[in-house]
């Protein structure tokens, strides 16, 4: 993978994007679900987005960031943000908003095949989406960073932390996928099956699996499920169920469970009590499904494995806390950052 010169760096504050409504947790769908771009293109971010030229298996590629100053006067530190597998960048608006008005200059990346990054029909690895979180940091001139990584963004801000240990100043775990070998009791299936089962979803269906990562449903995240089914009604939605093959397939083939007594980066890991996610929960039998996610478990097995690692359960939220329940993720966060 190559990054390309400075010059082809893109803006993405275009007029198209200032014409839209600043995105909002509460931001619904239109009543007749227009479809969605592959790039998201339609949907407003609540910061500018930026795009930075990479190859990746020999694709001309795009990866869609934002890159946010600090509101109040600057500590000298970044924060770097990774979404979950089901999500996309913007939903760290809060987060995002809260450390900038700390001093933190903060930096958003839509990994490749999420988000407004581009959708290449290619192999996905953990250790190029961390490679390619090095090339933006080393093109923004950032050399030591606060990491926080949410689900499937936890596995890969691990991932990043053992490659780049020079890099991870802090490390935070928000409920990340991965801490378990899924491998163990779930059935293997190709790209083509996981691929035709994505191109299968049905708007209950996507809702159903949203409502299943919260304690508590709110009509506000209603807004998440929306935008995954619009992305299925446009033109390329076969490339969209291709896309969530290759990185279901890169979370259950790539495990990082067996690493985490090499992680020396202190580790906060902040966890739902109410969690259940596991990657393949519908490829198992009821009595399997009932022990996999078992997230207050699993969390105690992790950190106890990290060598400097701080645990805090939250009780009655699931599997996104900065949306469940911002306040107290938000108190643990800073505590943690900020502790001298």
């Amino acid at each position: 993978m190559i990054l390309f010169p400075r010059m082809l760096l893109l803006a993405c504050a275009t007029a198209a994007l200032l014409l839209c409504p600043a995105f909002s947790h509460a931001q619904t769908a239109a009543p007749d679900l227009e479809p969605l771009g592959i790039g998201l293109e339609g949907l407003a971010y609540p910061y500018p987005v930026q795009y930075l030229l990479l190859r990746m298996e020999g694709e001309d590629v795009k990866l869609a960031y934002m890159d946010v100053e600090p509101s109040a006067p600057a500590n000298g530190k970044t924060a770097v943000l990774l979404h979950g597998r089901n999500f996309f960048g913007a939903y760290w608006k809060e987060t995002i908003g809260l450390l900038s008005a700390r001093g933190y200059r903060v930096v958003v990346p839509d990994q490749i095949g999420f988000g407004k990054s581009s959708k290449p029909d290619v192999p996905h690895s953990f250790h190029v989406h961390a490679y390619n979180t090095k090339q933006l940091l080393d093109y923004l001139g950032v050399k030591r960073v606060d990491l926080v990584g949410h689900s499937i963004g936890g596995m890969m801000a691990m991932r990043f932390t053992l490659m780049y240990p020079e890099y991870a100043h802090r490390l935070v775990l928000e409920d990340p996928i991965g801490l378990e070998d899924y491998r163990i009791k779930v059935p293997f299936a190709t790209r083509e099956q996981l691929a035709t089962e994505a191109r299968k979803q049905t708007r209950a269906g996507i809702e159903t699996l949203f409502k299943e990562f919260f304690a508590t449903w709110k009509p506000a995240f209603q807004m998440f499920a929306e935008v995954q089914y619009r992305w299925t009604l446009g033109p390329e939605s076969d490339l969209i169920g291709r896309t969530a093959a290759q990185t279901y397939t890169m979370a259950y083939e790539q495990p990082v469970v067996y690493e985490m007594p090499l992680i020396k980066t202190p580790t906060l890991l902040i966890v739902g009590e109410k969690d259940r996610a596991a990657i393949g929960r519908n490829r198992v039998a009821p009595e399997v499904r009932a022990t996999l996610g078992l997230y207050p478990e699993l969390a105690r097995k992790a950190a106890q494995a990290m060598p400097d690692c701080k645990l805090v359960l939250l009780p009655d939220v699931g599997h996104v806390p900065h949306l469940e329940a911002p306040e107290r993720f938000h108190d643990e966060l800073l505590r943690f950052l900020e502790q001298n």
